[in-house]
């Protein structure tokens, strides 16, 4: 991705010369105060938005990210968009209906992919059954059951309660270390960008720059523990302050 920019028809420009890559494997956070872009940068890497400048070429191994079929990429939005009228099989099964493959194979994956996610034996909830945290379950089950190889996160869990966050933390970063897809988040919180990521891209107030890329150099996998390590509240405050720096950037 290099020079990308974005420029509403209200005449608002959300972004400006981001330059960007994207490794594969990598667990990629976009950190940035509220209303910088960052929503609007995963949109365009997930080929939902295209850019108003600027070209948007996403290298990893022998393909082009602009390139890897639909059924390829994953993405969880901030609100798990279930179908309200629909089980929670049935929702997550959503992936393979699209593609015209629904058959006894894909049921299957389904019911394992629930599994993964600690939702086993709520195939027949609905989701006015479930708190938030299983809905985003379901949500995440839901972009992880075609296996994609770019899996794009869009603050999933800015609106759960602290204890239920970080145990989806932990299972994120657990399904991730057992199936290394390249990874995408955004959020708001330095905290949860230096316990997820490898790498942060920290991006400046509207219109959205990125600033600097941050290596996140901390054990892997990541424990529980590490939230209250020196190494990592050592990390966070610096993360911090370079925060500090990007929203006060011109």
């Amino acid at each position: 991705m290099r020079l990308v920019g974005k420029r509403f028809a209200s005449g608002v420009t959300a972004l400006e010369g981001i330059d960007l890559d994207i490794h594969r494997g990598e667990f990629l956070s976009l950190l940035g105060p509220s209303g910088c872009g960052k929503s609007t940068l995963l949109r365009i890497i997930a080929g939902l938005s295209e850019p108003s400048a600027g070209i948007r070429r996403l290298s990893f191994a022998t393909h082009r990210a602009s390139q890897i079929p639909a059924g390829r990429i994953g993405f969880v939005f901030q609100d798990p968009t279930l179908m309200p009228w629909s089980t929670v099989a049935e929702n997550v099964l959503l992936a393979f209906r699209l593609s015209g493959r629904v058959g006894s194979a894909e049921r299957e994956r389904v019911a394992a992919e629930l599994a993964s996610v600690g939702l086993a034996g709520f195939e027949r909830a609905y989701p006015r059954q479930l708190s938030g945290g299983m809905r985003m379950r379901v949500s995440i089950a839901r972009a992880l059951v075609t296996d994609p190889d770019l899996l794009l996160l869009d603050e999933p869990f800015a609106a759960l309660d602290e204890i239920t966050r970080m145990a989806l933390n932990d299972d994120l970063l657990r399904l991730w270390d057992n199936r290394r897809p390249t990874v995408v988040f955004v959020t708001h919180s330095v905290f949860e960008s230096v316990y997820l990521s490898t790498r942060i891209a920290m991006m400046t107030s509207r219109p959205g720059r990125i600033i600097a890329e941050l290596p996140v150099d901390l054990l892997q996998p990541r424990q529980r523990a590490l939230r209250t390590s020196p190494a990592y509240a050592a990390l966070c405050a610096s993360v911090s302050e370079q925060l500090v720096t990007a929203m006060q950037a011109i």
